[in-house]
């Protein structure tokens, strides 16, 4: 007989089914306040116990059943904690506002790229021109004392030399075995291929434009200063070398794409494709600054205009194949479209998680904006201290030289131009270019005005430009006619620096005991004057600049 549990008020269970102690034990505790008849209860077999189970399911409140009561009755006050979820509808909200605010900044970063572009194919011929003339007539009108060409005319000749030299190089490469060497590999490797070459791309956007206007100081600095280089000519074949290179492999990639474009199964296509989305991986996970973000706003509006280009010369290869076939654009049009809004897709969902993940508004596109502008709205200035097209290399890594010299030569060996008739539809046609230029000039010119005057940009506009650096320890004096002079207050040295090579990084909130003194480059923990951190006018594309990118 087992021993008294107490589950039914003394009266013990001697037949129960449940024979574990500790079961009745468990039981008893369950069940502790059950009301049951005062019949003896033992139950002798299954049914009994059955009886049993159905009695107390009816006259006990179980705490299952109460559990289940308190989850469908029970309440909670959002309003509770209503800074946290007003954080959070103000993140769907900025997340809903960034395709919008990105495209506005894209569109308005195109046609600075487009500007800059058709600068080279308007523009630039005329100046080589004109600055040619001036060459040639000022001897015969003996000024022998005034300077023969302008800064700026000497480098706009030497633009002119650089895309006469390369153009003539370009013409021994081969298109059509490129394109069948091309071909003939694998998709796999054509893939590791193209991936390679866009790392290569920013590699040589990036030493370019230093090799650019390493040459333009050098055939522009005032003689009366000590030599400190190399010379003009080393610095121009290095000049040549680099833009040769570079539309090389922008043609190489456009045969790669053209490629892609022409496999049966597309298959090739579809993993180039893809592979825009492993960006987003690589991206949305780190951190980011405003100033980092930035940079990345200014290489997706290249990298998008030079999808562009490369698009327009895939067209150009095909229509020519196809012997100026409409109906083979139509063809095309899909796989193009394709490409396109893979890109702008990826774009808004890399910047969209970037600025979740961040804390960053939506309005720092506006800043962007307004920053891209003060730079067309300074370079029309009389004192402006660089040409329009150089400040678009500098600040989005986009170097217009080598794609245009790759399009131009596309274009001369895909149209073929005979008859008077040909020429005077190149001549319209160059009027054409001439016309969107300068409608694309003055309403950029004009959009940038405003976006500055809403920026409230304007005092900046009337700055000196950055010839003298003042710091601590001295200050540094700069003119066109004379050596630099130092006048200092205290034995430590100073150094020329422009403003954006003050501080290589910005530093952070927690780093703020630690910065950089800029004379010495030695860590001060209580400096009276701090450097304030880096403007976004200061930013360039390949400077280093805000917290690092983990």
């Amino acid at each position: 007989m087992i021993p008294h549990c107490g589950l039914v008020r003394g009266r013990c269970l001697s037949k129960c089914p449940i024979r574990s102690p500790c079961l009745l034990k468990v039981y008893s505790t369950l069940f502790s306040n059950i009301s049951m008849p005062s019949t003896d209860w033992c139950l002798g077999n299954s049914g009994n116990f059955l009886l049993l189970f159905l009695y107390l399911l009816v006259h006990i409140d179980l705490s299952l059943v109460r559990f289940i009561t308190t989850e469908l009755t029970r309440g909670y006050f959002l309003e509770h904690n209503e800074a946290k979820y007003t954080e959070r509808r103000e993140r769907v909200y900025t997340c809903l506002r960034i395709p919008k605010e990105l495209e506005k900044l894209m569109t308005f970063g195109f046609f600075l790229c487009l500007d800059a572009f058709l600068y080279v194919f308007t523009l630039l011929p005329l100046r080589v021109i004109l600055a040619l003339l001036r060459l040639l007539t000022l001897p015969c009108c003996g000024l022998s004392g005034s300077r023969l060409l302008q800064p700026a005319q000497v480098c706009d000749v030497l633009k002119g030399f650089i895309m006469v030299l390369c153009y003539s190089m370009m013409s021994y490469v081969d298109y059509a075995m490129m394109y069948h060497l091309i071909r003939g590999q694998s998709v796999i490797k054509l893939y590791i291929i193209y991936n390679m070459l866009e790392v290569a791309d920013r590699l040589f956007s990036s030493f370019g434009q230093d090799i650019l206007d390493a040459l333009y100081w050098t055939a522009t600095e005032p003689k009366e200063k000590k030599r400190a280089h190399i010379g003009v000519i080393p610095h121009f074949f290095m000049a040549v070398l680099y833009v040769f290179l570079h539309a090389i492999l922008i043609m190489v990639q456009a045969t790669t794409l053209n490629v892609a474009f022409n496999s049966h199964n597309k298959s090739l296509l579809t993993i180039m494709m893809s592979n825009n989305f492993v960006e987003i991986k690589g991206s949305v996970f780190k951190k980011f600054e405003k100033n980092n973000l930035f940079q990345m706003s200014n290489s997706d509006i290249k990298e998008r205009f030079t999808n562009y280009i490369l698009l327009l010369i895939v067209c150009l290869r095909n229509m020519e194949q196809f012997s100026w076939n409409p109906d083979h654009l139509w063809v095309l049009f899909p796989d193009v479209l394709m490409v396109i809004a893979s890109e702008v897709a990826v774009d808004i969902v890399k910047h969209a998680f970037i600025t979740k993940f961040n804390d960053i508004s939506a309005d720092v596109y506006g800043e962007y904006r307004a920053s891209l502008a003060f730079d067309l709205v300074s370079s029309r200035q009389k004192n402006a201290y660089t040409d329009y097209s150089d400040s678009v290399s500098r600040r989005m890594g986009f170097i217009p030289l080598p794609l245009a010299l790759l399009l131009i030569r596309v274009v001369t060996s895909s149209v073929k131009i005979q008859g008077s008739l040909s020429f005077m539809c190149v001549l319209l046609f160059y009027m054409g270019m001439i016309t969107l230029k300068v409608l694309n000039s003055i309403v950029l010119l004009g959009t940038s005005c405003v976006f500055v005057k809403e920026a409230n940009m304007e005092e900046k506009l009337f700055d000196p430009p950055p010839s003298a650096v003042s710091n601590k320890g001295g200050v540094l004096q700069v003119s066109d006619n004379s050596q630099p002079t130092i006048i200092t207050e205290s034995s430590a040295p100073a150094f020329p620096k422009s403003d954006s090579d003050t501080f290589l990084t910005t530093p952070d909130e927690e780093d703020d005991d630690k910065i950089i003194n800029a004379n010495t480059g030695l860590e001060g923990d209580s400096l009276k004057n701090r450097t304030p951190k880096k403007d976004l006018l200061e930013i360039d594309r390949f400077t280093i600049c805000g917290n690092r990118i983990d």
